[in-house]
């Protein structure tokens, strides 16, 4: 004879055996192995020009050593972060030993919060500007491993250490094909160290931002850190034509190109019916500009209808700015000769309104990141309910269907219950 609590324990066991059956399974031994956790140093620049009182009125020093406890407060778990100096330890005037005033204050790895804080805010102004060794040093100190790596160098000056040419090096890094990338910042540069920072930058793909004021430091090195944290994207180099029937042919991915100021430039998109397109750009200062400043970005049809705009204006108190905009395109109605959608031909157009003083040189152009992603748009209210949120609605089915097993079967056991109360 069965009895109640044996029938009460088949059904726990059913309903468990339901629930574990639609929940998704765990990651199973064969899968891949997770990638390496990305890896970030910081390069600070500690000479003796860094005691400059001129970024909101305090030292470039000061600025630089706030800016560093809010990118260390805010860096993603996933990131191995370290700190390299140069110019921290020797005030003599060797150039020799001056030059080789490089060193790692704080290792790349699991960051402790607390004890790098401590160690910057151990530094004060010093001596030289070795950047060369330094980038040689940082990249000796993330490793050739499969691990993506960026280097952000922050510095008031060029490098005083030449013939050892930090752009060379920077070269040179590059050709080692070790996913490493450069970005530079500058802090209130002049025109030299501007040329010198972007041709590092430029060398490894990476980014050159001028900096003026705290807030913009402290906030560039945080979107750096976290661009690291992101599965990386190789810029590819191409150039926009004049008009859209000449404008090269892009697929979603991150694109660099140059625009001299007032410049027009166009590139095609190839958008399928159901498709979404979402479009950014920014373009850096990277020399003296007057104030008063825009980019516009537009999507518009291959006759000439504008389809949708992004623009962004500046006045000065940056040296990137950026807009972006999203088109989706509905389902289509008809088809081509093989039955499948058509594509449309969507041409994006980048303009700019920056001017310059006539001193200033107007080419090489002025640095432009396009990136172009392709997402499925939804086709249907029912569509986003599904599968919009992913793996979470699965599970609220499968606690759903459970929670309407067990309300069944306790049902029957409470009429199975009152049934024997009853004979006897």
């Amino acid at each position: 004879m069965i009895t109640r609590k044996r029938l009460a324990t088949g059904a726990c066991a059913l309903l468990v055996a339901l629930t574990a059956a639609l929940l998704p399974t765990s990651a199973s031994a064969d899968e891949p192995a997770a990638k390496e956790s990305p890896k970030v140093e910081l390069v600070l620049d500690v000479s003796g020009s860094m005691r400059a009182r001129d970024i909101d009125g305090k030292s470039r020093m000061s600025a630089a050593k706030q800016a560093f406890n809010e990118v260390l407060d805010a860096v993603p778990e996933e990131v191995r972060l370290g700190i390299r100096t140069l110019g921290a330890d020797y005030p003599g005037n060797d150039r020799k030993r001056g030059c080789k005033d490089t060193r790692q204050l704080y290792p790349v790895g699991p960051l402790d919060r607390t004890e790098a804080k401590t160690a910057v805010a151990t530094l004060a102004p010093t001596g030289w500007t070795p950047i060369g060794p330094a980038l040689l040093g940082a990249a000796d100190d993330l490793g050739e491993d499969g691990a993506t790596k960026r280097i952000v160098l922050i510095t008031d000056g060029e490098d005083t250490c030449a013939p050892l040419d930090p752009c060379q090096v920077a070269r040179e890094i590059a050709a080692k094909g070790i996913h490493l990338v450069i970005d530079t910042l500058g802090l209130v540069p002049d025109a030299k160290t501007r040329q010198q920072l972007t041709c590092i930058a430029e060398a490894t793909g990476g980014t050159y931002t001028s900096i003026h004021r705290t807030e913009e430091l402290s906030r560039r090195v945080r979107q750096l850190v976290d661009r690291a944290a992101d599965p990386v994207v190789t810029p590819v180099a191409t150039e926009g034509a004049r008009r859209c029937a000449d404008a090269p042919q892009l697929k979603p991915g991150l694109y660099t190109d140059r625009e001299t100021f007032g410049e027009h430039r166009w590139y095609r998109v190839d958008l399928l019916p159901g498709q979404e397109l979402r479009a950014s750009v920014s373009i850096s200062a990277d020399r003296a500009v007057n104030d008063d400043y825009g980019v516009l970005l537009r999507a518009v049809t291959r006759s000439g209808r504008e389809i949708v705009r992004g623009s962004e204006a500046g006045d000065g108190r940056t040296d990137v700015i950026s807009t972006g905009l999203r088109y989706p395109k509905p389902e289509a109605e008809d088809a081509d000769e093989d039955g499948k959608p058509a594509a449309e031909t969507v041409c994006l157009q980048v303009s700019n309104s920056f001017s310059a003083p006539p001193a200033v040189k107007t080419t090489p152009g002025m640095p432009v990141e396009l990136t172009v992603d392709i997402v499925d748009g939804p086709a249907s209210a029912s569509d986003v309910a599904s599968f919009g949120l992913g793996r979470g609605w699965w599970l609220l089915g499968a606690l759903v269907l459970a929670g309407f097993l067990a309300g069944l079967i306790w049902g029957w056991l409470s009429r199975w219950r009152l049934a024997v109360w009853r004979t006897h």
